[in-house]
């Protein structure tokens, strides 16, 4: 079964306060199967316009890479991102070998 990601495209306003979501967004995401492959670090733009910030959370599945998203308590925690970032956030399904 292919793995499941939630990819996201962040521009971080308030750097206090997007330190909050992430102090409660990992738990949450981890006891819902999350894998952190790429949050935050170098990256660079050949091609294109990007934000700032790159994230891409690996789930065993699409649908548990959904579901997470969808959980009402990462949507609560989400609140703070929204509010001190810009963001785009991609729920893509990943290629079976």
């Amino acid at each position: 079964m292919p793995k499941g990601y939630i990819i996201g495209h962040i521009t971080v306003h308030d750097a206090e306060g997007y330190k909050e979501y992430i102090e409660k967004d990992t738990p949450i995401l981890q006891r819902l199967g999350a894998k952190f492959i790429v949050r935050g670090g170098q990256s660079d733009t050949p091609e294109g316009t990007a934000q700032d910030r790159h994230v891409v959370i690996e789930f065993p599945s699409y649908a548990e890479a959904k579901a997470a998203y969808h959980d009402p308590d990462y949507q609560l925690v989400a609140e703070i991102r929204r509010r001190t970032a810009d963001s785009t956030i991609i729920l893509v399904e990943g290629h079976d070998d």
